[in-house]
């Protein structure tokens, strides 16, 4: 390595440095788990977005938010270390009003460094690349509308097991008394498979097999018995159902791996949408 080069790394291991350094600790900031539901979301007012927005005054503004979104799967785990996230709309067929959302929340590359550089059972990479998807962006922008917080994404390393994901959640937990908020953001019921399009205007229609299993996971949180959350694969067919795929499953573990033994699980928004899903949501604190 060229002396310019080692300078340039000694550079940004100082800026890194002091970024932690220079933060005094927070009160532990909370946790949230979003039910996100239908990009719609992100433009139309409705009693998910209201109590998002209640949610984004209740709390005290963060220093920045790391968001474990269901819709950024990769090979490897990944963290977002751009200046300026672009906005991402991975969606299809939908009104072109959505596709004209622009969210310039600031990135962190500094705190991006930090997690890289802390997070030591696995290596986590700096991604330039990626952005804001939906599943950030679309529930983030009633919490903070003015886009003044710093956002960065963390990646689901999608070849990994469930268990994978719950243990490194865990080396997260420094961020939360320097002011970061950790949110985990998917649908603990989604099967678009079986999507009752009847009845997309049916307050709260869910299944038997969405609601049982709803109901299940919910009792798993508030005993905080999370083992059978980790290994949902074992819980019957009506998980099997609710699950079918686990990108937007997993972002709950996260959140549940960070929870501390004296803290409260508050469960909200916990209706569901047109049978096969849920927008059930949960704040730790």
């Amino acid at each position: 390595m060229g002396i310019l080069a080692s300078s340039g790394v000694a550079n940004q291991l100082s800026v890194v440095s002091k970024w932690a350094n220079s933060l005094e600790n927070t009160e532990k900031t909370p946790l949230f788990f979003f039910g996100h539901g239908s990009p719609m979301n992100a433009i139309e007012q409705n009693q998910f977005t209201k109590k998002w927005k209640e949610l984004g005054k209740k709390i005290t503004k963060p220093r920045a938010i790391l968001c474990i979104s269901a819709h950024w799967e990769t090979s490897g785990t990944y963290v977002t270390a751009m200046d300026a996230p672009k906005t991402i709309h991975d969606f299809g067929g939908f009104p072109p009003e959505l596709y004209q959302v622009n969210y310039p929340a600031p990135g962190n590359p500094e705190l991006a460094h930090k997690i890289t550089e802390t997070m030591k059972s696995v290596p986590v990479k700096s991604n330039i690349h990626w952005g804001l998807d939906h599943g950030c962006w679309s529930v983030v922008k009633h919490l903070y509308p003015e886009a003044d917080v710093p956002v960065l994404q963390l990646s689901i390393d999608y070849t990994k097991p469930p268990q994978y994901h719950y243990n490194l959640a865990k080396e997260l937990a420094f961020l939360r008394q320097k002011g970061v908020l950790i949110i985990g953001s998917g649908n603990i019921v989604h099967n678009l498979r079986m999507v009752a399009w009847g009845k997309i205007t049916q307050p709260n229609f869910a299944y038997d097999w969405a609601q049982e299993a709803n109901d299940k996971m919910l009792n798993y949180i508030n005993d905080n018995d999370f083992q059978p959350l980790i290994d949902y694969h074992k819980q019957g067919k009506a998980f099997q159902l609710a699950i079918p795929t686990p990108e937007h499953f997993l972002p709950l573990l996260y959140v549940l791996a960070l929870k501390g033994n004296k803290e409260s699980s508050e469960i909200f928004n916990n209706e569901a949408v047109m049978g096969s899903l849920t927008m059930t949501s949960v704040m730790i604190s």
